[in-house]
């Protein structure tokens, strides 16, 4: 057993974590093939958080690098047409490597495909969301990547750092792990200039520490310290710690425990707390929906909204829409983002969660409003 002693609390509190996987990191730059041991070692560490009942997400890179490797493309940058074949082939690799090093500890692995409207759009955002709930809620660690085989150049992130904060904002998750070459944030870049000191903590990312960050990458790995202080910028603003930690050795994640060098990134206010605040002050809301009595009772408890306790809806708006919640008297309880379109939520309102799927034609979840997706008034 290692002790704790050393490491910090945003570690050692954090029950939700994503973990981001760089490509240099899972994969051998001179022979292109997959390193093994290194991914056994991290698996061992997950397994370990997921022991201890924390919720693990990863975000990998790594397609690619495998895929260009086996198709014998060009060392240097690819084309999108050959990026995007690369990671069709790579993929295939990568999701049965994560398998079965999962499978041998005894864990359930599962792929998350993701594009950038999936995270923008807020129906596919929620879509996106809930797939990834279900996952944790069945003890399964979902591996995330972009689908580098249909997004173009247009409409994706193009590195793997923004989109594992932009999944870290997604679930509500206490801590984003970057996984990185380098062990934080220096205030130069350290190859080159010899005073260069490492930040051990950043509570805001200022023009100055922004001016700290640097665009170089490798071959395999799109994302440079630019990306990853953006991604900082992301979980910050949704109340997540981060921090940069070297992926070099074996067992990554154990690091962090031991104390490790690196640079985390400190939020001023927890994951949940800043969500609420997103849905209450900066979604502009699409409609109302006005609840019972012992509906009203229920939310203050903490319950999710039921079809049963709504009198009736109002507004035109989308799934994934926010919608205000009103009690008896019209007075506003407080904001949520609803789980169905104006013409579905009519004709569910009043009646039970099991009635859903025959009044509608297709099952739809129990929730007209899910607790998680909720800011109440106090």
């Amino acid at each position: 057993m290692i002790s704790n002693t050393l490491a910090r609390k945003e570690w050692t509190s954090a029950k939700r974590i994503v973990v981001k996987i760089g490509s240099a990191l899972l994969v051998d730059r001179a022979t292109g093939s997959l390193r093994a041991e290194w991914l056994a070692t991290l698996a061992d560490d997950v397994a370990a958080l997921a022991a201890q009942g924390k919720d693990v997400v990863l975000v990998s890179s790594g397609a690619i690098a495998l895929g260009r490797h086996v198709l014998k493309l060009p060392k240097g940058a690819l084309a999108l047409e050959q990026s995007q074949a690369a990671a069709a082939v790579g993929q295939i690799s990568l999701s049965s490597a994560y398998r079965d090093v999962f499978h041998a500890r005894g864990l359930t692995v599962a792929q998350i495909l993701l594009t950038l409207g999936d995270t923008e759009e807020r129906r596919r955002y929620l879509n996106a969301r809930r797939t990834i709930d279900t996952l944790i809620e069945r003890k399964a660690i979902a591996v995330v990547n972009e689908n580098d085989t249909v997004a173009t150049t247009e409409i994706r992130y193009g590195d793997n750092d923004r989109l594992s904060a932009r999944v870290a904002s997604m679930i509500t998750a206490d801590c984003l792990v970057l996984l990185s070459d380098i062990d934080g944030l220096y205030t130069a870049p350290p190859g080159t200039t010899p005073d260069a000191r490492r930040i051990d903590e950043v509570r805001a990312i200022t023009p100055e520490i922004e001016a700290m960050a640097g665009d170089a990458g490798s071959e395999l790995s799109k994302g440079g310290m630019k990306t990853k202080v953006e991604a900082g910028k992301i979980a910050l603003g949704s109340g997540t710690n981060m921090v940069i930690a070297s992926g070099k050795r074996l067992h990554p994640l154990r690091q962090l425990i031991e104390g490790a060098p690196c640079t985390w990134f400190v939020a001023s206010s927890d994951a949940v707390t800043a969500r609420k605040r997103w849905i209450a002050g900066q979604l502009e809301p699409a409609g109302a929906v006005h609840v019972d009595a012992g509906a009203e009772k229920a939310l203050a408890s903490g319950k999710s909204l039921l079809p049963a306790g709504v009198m009736r809806v109002d507004g035109t708006f989308e799934r994934g829409d926010a919608v205000v919640i009103r009690g008896t008297s019209g007075v506003e309880l407080g904001r949520g983002i609803i789980g169905y379109d104006a013409a579905e939520a009519a004709l569910i309102v009043g009646k039970k969660s099991s009635e859903i799927a025959a009044i509608l034609g297709h099952g739809g979840r129990a929730e007209l409003i899910h607790r998680d997706d909720m800011a109440l008034n106090r």
